[in-house]
């Protein structure tokens, strides 16, 4: 896993492309590491890429076959490498945009539904193709795949693990946008220069508030809005963004 730092953008590259970027466990942990080491006092944003013709073909299955665990110990390995992959994604204080290079298959398909932002290029196929092995979907596929593309086309994907086209991907809302192969950079380059533009506090703040009320009852979640409403009006940048609307810059 390749990590570079740039301009306030943190972009983390899966880089073991003769395995179509698939996960061991080392690297699971790995990413969530690198994810976690983002405060948004220094960065603006995370980019999840892969190496090669793949953006990851999901975990590692020769790691799998290599493993003799109780249902203890693989609960337990999972929590802390994919699992924590998906804690950290959906809790960094700065928005993760998967530029998804190619295919992105079981884990792989879910790390792009946890990110903030997804954008695939048009010869990328999509598969959450964890049955194909007699695995239940995780990395917070069985909980994020419904609340982005529906209860049936989450189960049509989870149950079939048929393949989708990224432009299917975008009608589903797995991703924001299929874009011809050698527009993607521009295009995650035009995002990113939008959301450098904006305050990096306020829009972790935002992304929390959201986060935090799925699946919360309607006067909890205004209650938690408020909150969390509260903590951005004592923000300098709320207060910079007030005097630029009235000098009209």
């Amino acid at each position: 896993m390749r990590i570079d730092d740039e301009d306030g953008v943190r972009t983390i590259t899966f880089d073991r492309p003769e395995q179509l970027n698939a996960f061991t466990a080392d690297e699971a942990s790995e990413l969530s590491t690198a994810i976690e080491d983002v405060d948004e006092e220094e960065y603006d944003a995370i980019v999840l890429t892969g190496e090669g013709e793949a953006f990851s073909a999901g975990g590692d299955l020769e790691a799998m076959a290599e493993r003799e665990e109780t249902p203890k110990e693989s609960y337990d390995r999972t929590t802390e490498t994919l699992g924590r992959v998906v804690e950290t994604a959906l809790t960094s204080p700065v928005p993760i945009v998967a530029k998804v290079n190619g295919d992105a298959v079981g884990a792989g398909l879910a790390v792009t539904a946890v990110s903030d932002f997804a954008y695939a290029a048009e010869s990328a196929a999509f598969s959450c193709a964890f049955v194909r092995v007699g695995l239940v979907p995780d990395t917070g596929g069985t909980f994020l795949l419904p609340q982005l593309i529906g209860l049936r086309d989450a189960k049509r994907l989870a149950l079939t693990a048929e393949f989708v086209s990224a432009e299917e991907a975008a009608e589903l809302g797995l991703v924001n946008e299929a874009v011809p192969d050698e527009e993607l950079d521009d295009a995650v380059a035009d995002l990113l220069e939008t959301l450098q533009e904006r305050p990096t506090a306020t829009l972790g703040l935002t992304k929390r508030a959201i986060h935090e009320n799925m699946g919360r009852y309607w006067q909890e979640a205004l209650d938690h809005e408020l909150l969390t409403q509260s903590l951005a009006y004592g923000t300098p940048e709320h207060e910079d963004g007030v005097r630029a609307f009235l000098e009209r810059r």
